[in-house]
């Protein structure tokens, strides 16, 4: 698979990356990174409109959408990408409650999925596609959506290179930069054991989301490589080539299946900026990257069970 980056300008693949790796972001950053997608309701003429009723915590809901097209009637036609037509993420402001799930497009243009939101406060959807027809590509737009209940915040938890998830135990290799970028590996195991036998999720063996804390800045990654192409092992290490769009504080949440289930691990990271030339990083650099920063423990992770939006495998 080519690698894709959802963008309305040509961008260069970094020449490290594999041809079957690609991000999902828009424009065209300095030092070659993209700019994060997710920051704007509308972009291209394409409006995201949520069309839900009031959400209450806790309460299962049906989370409802339309993608306005240029036209300015709903759009109904969208190209597959990793066996889906659209892809949306989940994220409390805070960055806590992370979903990825799968919507349904219904005939009158309406997106609709089954969705329970554990915490109250504003939350952040990304509906992320590529219409049909289109040839500026995909593209990621984001919208806020208010859940009623007692809001309590949760801080960032602190950076950390392993995650935890269902007796899963992530690690992950390498630093998320600024710039160019650089290659990250998350390696799975079990009760001290290499898994080396993950499934195919979404046609690759994992996806990584990264949001930005304070404008939650979206990336999507997917891994160097991909199933049954002869030369990607199922584990235990996923590899990617991610370019933080800038310094500062991200979120990563990987989703990997293994037995059955789809799970997510965890992390925090911190990007520095790129070091200028005489490799000296600026006086300031590691300041801005750990500015707004607050605590927590940096190990988590959850699992999906269910249909269209929970990842069953």
């Amino acid at each position: 698979m080519n690698r894709q980056t959802h963008t309305g300008h040509d961008t260069q693949a970094p020449a490290a990356e594999s041809a079957h790796g690609h991000a999902h972001a828009h424009g065209a950053g300095g030092h070659g990174a993209a700019l994060p997608g997710g920051l704007q309701v509308s972009e291209r003429g394409y409006t995201l409109v949520p069309t839900s009723d009031p959400l209450q915590v806790g309460v299962p809901t049906d989370l409802r959408f339309r993608i306005i097209g240029p036209d300015g009637n709903p759009w109904t036609r969208y190209d597959r990408s990793h066996g889906k037509e659209l892809h949306l993420i989940v994220a409390r402001r805070d960055l806590s409650g992370f979903q990825h799930v799968h919507p349904v497009l219904g005939a009158d243009g309406t997106w609709s999925v089954p969705l329970t939101f554990p915490n109250a406060g504003d939350h952040r959807i990304f509906a992320d596609f590529t219409p049909t027809g289109d040839p500026a590509g995909g593209l990621t737009l984001g919208a806020d959506v208010a859940v009623s209940g007692v809001y309590q915040p949760v801080p960032l938890p602190e950076p950390s290179r392993t995650a935890h998830v269902d007796g899963y135990t992530v690690t992950l290799e390498g630093d998320l930069a600024n710039g160019d970028g650089g290659l990250l590996t998350l390696s799975v195991t079990r009760n001290g054991q290499a898994v080396t036998d993950l499934e195919a999720y979404l046609e690759a063996y994992g996806h990584l989301v990264a949001l930005r804390q304070g404008d939650l800045g979206y990336l999507h990654v997917h891994p160097l490589g991909e199933p049954g192409d002869g030369v990607t092992p199922a584990g235990p290490g996923i590899a990617f080539h991610a370019a933080a769009p800038s310094a500062g504080a991200y979120r990563l949440y990987l989703d990997f299946q293994h037995e059955g289930v789809v799970r997510t691990a965890e992390f925090t990271a911190i990007a520095a900026r790129p070091a200028p030339q005489g490799g000296q990083l600026p006086e300031n650099a590691e300041h801005d990257a750990h500015a707004g920063h607050a605590g927590g423990d940096g190990h988590e992770g959850h699992a999906h069970h269910g249909t269209h939006g929970t990842h069953a495998g």
